[in-house]
């Protein structure tokens, strides 16, 4: 394939799926670009696969499936054209009807991935596809005025890693195989502290957007959890509720705040001077923190018409500071423990929650994790250098409302 049209693939068609996203790609290493943007457009194309409301959630599973054997190789170009030409029609964003369209060349630039990186390719897309399965199995169609939730924390625990986790050990490992400064982590045990990382950014979509999910039939919030607090999922639907209902919310916020924990040791585990890797987590999890802290401050939580998130000036501020921040260790440990503290606080919960009494991800992950070094000085000579204002300017087209 030659450049032009990989270039094509991994810059316009990626940000025009992706503007949020297309940003943590445009500040990764050059090395790091196209594994990881190629794994990103094949897990987008297989969300639209999942989300297309025009096919019942049967159809749309037996198709991402077949998607999946495709992912899993070899790739039948013919096939691909077949799965996508129904889908096609059904998309509301022209973006994502392109994407489908450009699936053959997709698959044929993963075909041309060295072996390894094709490898974790593959990995950690089926691996999001399972998730995917997981919402089709388990809701009922998004128009049909009905009601599913999951029933145990291990539920959600399981789900987190399916559709978010995975990618921190996939972060991991392409990671470790392309930068020469991480040749000292333990690539096992960075994985599952990058898992960490992953649920943290999900379960903080799940909360912010319980009053969305409600409304197409899906409530990840576990019923069990739900009972210690008297609450039932169809009592969420009231915006009247959010007090009643803020109990569970905050105990919910501490199990992320638990996860956010590993994601910094994450961060200052990266050597300081790998600017790009330190700016590509640092950004994703302060927004994630920040918008745990206003939604421990919302008394409106589960209304629909209030949606909680972070403005798009904070977004620009954050990253603009980030540049003289991101070698800091000292600055970036005081950054996020700051907006780690505003959420605690607002929440009320200085200690563990209920949830982590049980055998949730904390107290497992905890087993499998033994302490590490932190090798952020380890073995670089120069910072790769970044222009902070070329970023800036990428950063416009941010929609926050993205489920990206």
């Amino acid at each position: 394939m030659d450049l032009r049209e990989r270039q094509r693939l991994l810059g316009e068609i990626l940000k025009g799926v992706s503007r949020a996203f297309y940003l943590t790609l445009r500040v990764l290493p050059a090395g790091l670009k196209e594994p990881v943007g190629l794994a990103y457009l094949l897990a987008r194309a297989a969300d639209t696969i999942a989300d297309t409301k025009a096919l019942d959630p049967a159809e749309r599973l037996r198709k991402l499936l077949a998607f999946r054997r495709q992912v899993e190789g070899p790739a039948d170009p013919e096939i691909l054209k077949e799965l996508t030409a129904g889908l096609r029609k059904g998309q509301t964003l022209p973006a994502e009807e392109v994407l489908l369209e450009a699936l053959p060349r997709i698959f044929a630039l993963l075909a041309e991935q060295p072996d390894a990186d094709r490898a974790k390719i593959r990995k950690v897309v089926v691996t999001l596809t399972r998730g995917m399965e997981v919402d089709l199995a388990t809701f009922p169609k998004e128009d049909s005025g009905k009601l599913a939730a999951l029933k145990t924390p291990a539920e959600l625990d399981r789900y987190t890693y399916l559709v978010a986790g995975c990618v921190g050990e996939f972060w991991t490992e392409i990671t470790c195989a392309h930068r020469p400064a991480f040749k000292h982590w333990n690539v096992e045990q960075m994985s599952q502290t990058g898992v960490r990382f992953g649920k943290a950014l999900q379960f903080t979509n799940i909360l912010r957007d319980v009053p969305k999910d409600l409304r197409i039939g899906r409530c990840y919030l576990p019923e069990e959890v739900l009972l210690e607090y008297a609450l039932r999922p169809q009592g969420l639907f009231s915006a009247s509720q959010s007090e009643k209902a803020r109990p569970a919310l905050c105990a919910l916020i501490a199990v992320g705040l638990t996860h956010f924990d590993e994601a910094e040791k994450y961060i200052l585990a990266i050597p300081r001077l790998e600017v790009r890797l330190r700016l590509a987590t640092l950004w994703p999890a302060l927004m994630g923190l920040a918008t745990l802290a206003k939604l421990a401050q919302s008394p409106g939580w589960l209304d629909p018409e209030k949606r909680v998130k972070v403005t798009r000036g904070w977004i620009y501020r954050m990253m603009f500071l980030s540049f003289f921040a991101v070698c800091s260790n000292t600055l970036c440990r005081g950054w996020l423990r700051s907006w780690r503290k505003k959420a605690a606080l607002a929440a009320g919960v200085e200690g563990l929650p209920m949830m982590l009494q049980r055998e949730n991800s904390a107290q497992l992950d905890a087993k499998k994790s033994a302490a590490h070094s932190d090798p952020s000085t380890a073995h670089m000579e120069t910072a790769e250098p970044i222009d902070a204002a070329e970023h800036m300017e990428t950063a416009e087209p941010i929609d926050e409302d993205a489920d990206d």
